[in-house]
């Protein structure tokens, strides 16, 4: 696993297994997302399975399958959501951990400044900087 963290309350990584879950649970994750769209992996790797792995590991489970075209305002505000609902640190996953970067940096959007934002997310090695548009838009509404 390639888990990078953003902030002490959020990570990312790329695609996990259902054989990972137990190390992610013995890290002190709470929450579990899974961003990746079933599509583009193979069954043993869908979310149901993973989710089962998760509940197994007393770990809470949300599934937000998002692509670059279906990151809507509407899957931006559940994944805000759910972070602020969440019991402990989160661990968000889809194929490299970029969407789950983007989308966190879209919900921090009028929490967090652009400039805090890419700072967090070029620390764990995502650049994002071209985002900074969207995200003082974002603030902005």
């Amino acid at each position: 696993m390639d888990i990078r963290v953003i902030t002490p309350h959020y990570s990312v990584s790329p695609q996990i297994s259902p054989e990972d879950v137990p190390a992610i649970a013995e890290a002190g994750y709470k929450v579990l997302i899974c961003n990746r769209p079933d599509a583009e992996n193979p069954p043993q790797l869908w979310a149901e399975e993973v989710g089962k792995a998760a509940e197994a590991a007393g770990l809470e489970f949300h599934v937000h399958p998002v692509t670059h075209s279906t990151m809507t305002p509407e899957v931006i505000a559940r994944h805000h959501d759910t972070l602020a609902a969440a019991s402990g640190p989160v661990l968000a996953y889809c194929a490299s951990g970029t969407r789950c970067s983007v989308l966190w940096s879209f919900a921090m959007a009028k929490e967090m400044p652009a400039d805090e934002i890419l700072a967090a997310t070029e620390k764990a090695g995502y650049a994002l900087g071209q985002l900074r548009p969207q995200l003082e838009m974002l603030a902005r509404s």
